[in-house]
């Protein structure tokens, strides 16, 4: 008796199928405050980094928006003590970003 025999003999209700196995994707809605987010610029060790500061929501929330944020941007980050922090200066397109999600922003530093 082979694998698949035994597995027949396992579970009679399975239906062998070459479809592929259809999987619902829901879109992860983000939690949207009332208070606005910090968007703020600084020197780091000499090279520009933008921090985003201010999230109320849960932090993988707040993750899931910075993997967002740097995917978008095409540039390197990391979350880190609930704030994250973007290598260069781009307050007005992270700015943009927020506020097409529905988030208030506040410029600060510069």
């Amino acid at each position: 008796m082979d694998l698949k025999d035994q597995l027949k003999n396992l579970f009679p209700e399975h239906v062998e199928s070459n479809e592929p196995e259809q999987v619902e994707e829901q879109e992860h809605v983000l939690y949207v405050q009332k208070e606005p987010m910090i968007c703020k610029f600084e020197k780091r060790k000499g090279k520009a980094t933008t921090i985003i500061e201010g999230y109320e929501g849960s932090d993988e929330d707040f993750k899931i928006l910075a993997k967002e944020i740097k995917t978008k941007l095409s540039v390197g980050g990391t979350f880190k003590d609930d704030s994250i922090i973007i290598q260069g200066d781009y307050r007005d397109k992270i700015m943009a970003i927020l506020k097409e999600k529905g988030f208030k922003t506040k410029r600060v530093g510069g």
